[in-house]
């Protein structure tokens, strides 16, 4: 990557402050969307947040000049999109070539970080190539489709429909949805907010699949909106809704319609009173059956509150925390210079003088205290992050593997130092492989042995005093400490077997190039691992223990400081 040496330190400070967020996003998403492909139930809303993710780290690092990392998300945008748009179906194939191209482009990313001195051209192009491999050839413009044209919608809004909005339109009639236009009209000075409200409203009912403005008879004061809606539930159902006449709800058509013999009727508002308007006033009551409760549009206060959410984080430099705890520690020095003085002032008769100081120096105290609390809670974040990544890993290796694993968590919201959860990440993943490499067993030895086919890793994190502890639990066949013992004495390392306990055993197992497995694998069995693992974690000054029982599984205990300021 030549073109990460002639970036500025800032700029890729700020790449990169950008770039892991959206990896990170993405990486939980994909997971996500796995998840999804196994029921057969995708979310478009899902889909489109994906894709939007993979055009904004193109955008991102053509912006920064990482050249290498915009042409993979360009060509995994394209993917996407496609896949958004009902051209590809999402098999195993296609999910493994999206996970593979989040990988790559999070080894781009952690490239940059190091400094751009190892180059994946050739990863790169075998990526893509891939990606072009599972690309179909575009079908044909879906606006000549008949069950587009029973809408009756006008030319105005056909020829502002993206494609992605067609494929949305055609795909809920095929599942049964009915098709709404929901005309809205509002002030300019508070539509924003409005225009939230109400398709927040509509979410919750159904799918929001296309927002046009339209033309507003005062358009010096206000502006109006067409929203293409698709839902299961009925006009009267969704006319409930609002309160507001100048919210107008028309039913389109759907798949069960005959636009040649639907009745003509009003459209309805929130008060029940007709309105004429761009679209289509006919309408024939679907007949599918609306669910048993109903959703209320979310108030003006909520809608306000997520618009503000938006602009209350800001990204901080770790370096600048640090300099702010010194900054706190050096106070805390002088509080207590000026509480030595207040001690010898009042040896020496000035009590008054004392006490008043002294009040003061106590307060000062506790705000020092409650400052010095600040900084830290603001270096930590949920070990829940470090949980997706784990996630991902669990499902590629897996499959991998053809065996059936269940990834458990608990204390997702148990904090740590951010530092530390980055530095505790590979050792982590070292762990999870493991476990599912020597730990759990195929399907079929699973059930002969009398277990569930699926095996189950459990993560568990909680605070323990000033510490927090992480667990990963697996109910696969455990330490082997006889072939440990074995492997221990073949390599020279131990002299006899007998002599040997269980606990010498399992701490055999963090020895620089020790492994029972004699089939190398992309895995595992190269011997190089656990010493890792214990020397990381120590480097954040933890400590890693096992427990294991055989043919019952293995747990990894993982304790850590909460911080390291």
């Amino acid at each position: 990557m030549s073109e990460h040496g002639t970036s500025s330190h800032k700029a890729v400070k700020e790449f990169l402050a950008e770039a892991e967020e959206i990896v990170d996003q993405l990486g939980s998403e994909l997971a996500d969307l796995a998840d999804m492909a196994d029921s057969g139930d995708l979310s478009p809303d899902l889909l489109n947040s994906i894709f939007r993710a993979a055009h904004s780290l193109k955008g991102l690092a053509g912006m920064f000049g990482f050249a290498d990392i915009s042409e993979l998300s360009h060509n995994m945008e394209n993917l996407l999109d496609s896949l958004r748009l009902g051209k590809l179906n999402l098999d195993q194939k296609l999910m493994a070539v999206i996970f593979g191209s989040h990988e790559l482009l999070t080894s781009l990313v952690r490239s940059v970080e190091e400094g751009g001195s190892v180059a994946q051209t050739d990863e790169i192009a075998v990526c893509i190539a891939r990606i072009n491999a599972c690309l179909a050839p575009p079908p044909e413009k879906l606006m000549s489709e008949s069950p587009l044209k029973r809408l009756g919608l006008p030319d105005r809004v056909l020829g502002a429909l993206t494609e992605y909005e067609e494929h949305r339109l055609l795909d809920n009639l095929t599942k049964g949805k009915s098709i709404f236009n929901v005309h809205t009209s509002f002030e300019l000075t508070s539509f924003d907010q409005e225009l939230t409200k109400v398709s927040d409203a509509l979410k919750k009912c159904g799918e929001v699949i296309s927002t046009l403005p339209s033309m507003s008879d005062n358009m010096d004061t206000h502006i109006d909106f067409d929203i293409l809606f698709g839902s299961s539930r009925s006009l009267d159902e969704l006319a409930g809704l609002f309160e507001s006449d100048a919210i107008v709800v028309t039913f389109l058509g759907n798949s069960a319609a005959d636009p040649v013999s639907r009745p003509e009727q009003p459209a309805l508002t929130g008060k029940d009173t007709a309105r004429s308007g761009d679209l289509p006033q006919h309408v024939s009551t679907p007949t599918v059956a609306a669910p048993a409760t109903a959703s209320l549009p979310v108030s003006v206060d909520e809608a306000n509150q997520s618009a503000k959410s938006m602009s209350r984080t800001v990204r901080v430099d770790i370096g600048k925390l640090d300099e702010l705890m010194n900054i706190v520690g050096e106070l805390v020095l002088a509080q207590s210079t000026i509480s030595g003085v207040a001690t010898r002032m009042r040896n020496e008769g000035f009590s008054r003088m004392a006490i008043d100081l002294g009040k003061a120096v106590k307060g000062l105290e506790r705000k020092l205290t409650d400052l010095q609390k600040g900084v830290m809670e603001i270096r930590m974040i949920p070990v829940g992050q470090l949980y997706e990544k784990m996630s991902r890993i669990v499902r590629k290796i897996s499959r991998e593997q053809g065996k059936k694993v269940e990834l458990k968590f608990l204390g997702a919201d148990t904090e740590l130092d951010k530092l530390i959860v980055e530095d505790i990440s590979d050792p982590m993943m070292h762990i999870i492989r493991n476990a599912i490499d020597h730990g759990i067993e195929s399907p079929e030895k699973r059930l002969s042995i009398g277990k569930d086919e699926k095996g189950t890793i459990r993560i568990s994190a909680y605070q323990k005093g000033n510490h927090v502890v992480i667990e990963v639990e697996d109910d696969g066949n455990g330490l082997d400490l006889e072939k440990v013992k074995a492997k221990a004495l073949h390599k020279g390392l131990i002299s006899d077997i007998a002599s040997l306990s269980d606990r010498d055993a399992i701490d055999l197992i963090f020895l620089p190039g020790f492994s029972t497995t004699d089939k190398v694998s992309e895995v595992s069995g190269r011997g190089v691992g656990m010493d890792v693992v214990r020397n990381n974690i120590a480097a954040v000054s933890g400590m890693v223990d096992i427990e294991t029982r055989k043919g019952e599984g293995s747990r990894f205990i993982i304790t850590l400081p909460i911080t390291l300021a």
